[in-house]
């Protein structure tokens, strides 16, 4: 049987300000990191043995 899951902290003060910056200002991606994560996905597919 599962164990129950906690409730989430709440974020507050330092912590939260930093969060809301964070969330506002997300980090942009180059295409030659999306290119290398799409490439390790590949190679990651390639060698599974599940079917989806």
């Amino acid at each position: 049987m599962a164990r129950p899951i906690k409730e989430t902290p709440t974020l507050r003060g330092e912590e939260a300000r930093l969060f809301e910056q964070r969330l506002s200002h997300p980090h942009t991606i180059s295409s030659v990191e999306v290119r290398e994560a799409h490439d390790a996905y590949n190679r990651v597919m390639s060698i599974a043995k599940f079917v989806f």
